[in-house]
């Protein structure tokens, strides 16, 4: 009988990818965005706080891809995209008017 693969907790993935966005990126993170496995690794998409600004409506969020490999370390990151809290996103992560 073939010894099954141990996988990584879900948990463990995020709180490494949101520890990552702290660590190496310096910068607080808000929020998982996306969390998908696939060829052995971890891609996490983190949101966090790039500039506060007063109204909140107007702080300046960034979105990171984050990589990680089948035990959780990072591989690799990412920006993706940079918005302000109030703006609307669609699902698919066009911007709406």
């Amino acid at each position: 009988m073939e010894k099954e693969r141990a996988k990584t907790p879900l948990g463990k993935i995020c709180d490494q990818a949101l520890l990552a966005v702290k660590k190496y990126i310096s910068k607080q993170p808000e929020t998982i965005i996306d969390i998908e496995e696939a060829k052995g690794e971890w891609r996490v998409t983190v949101e966090a706080l790039e500039r506060k600004a007063v109204p909140d409506t107007q702080d300046i969020l960034g979105r990171y891809e984050i990589r990680l490999d089948k035990n959780g370390e990072m591989i690799s990151w990412k920006q993706k995209m940079i918005r302000r809290r109030s703006d609307r996103i669609s699902q698919a992560g066009e911007e709406l008017a």
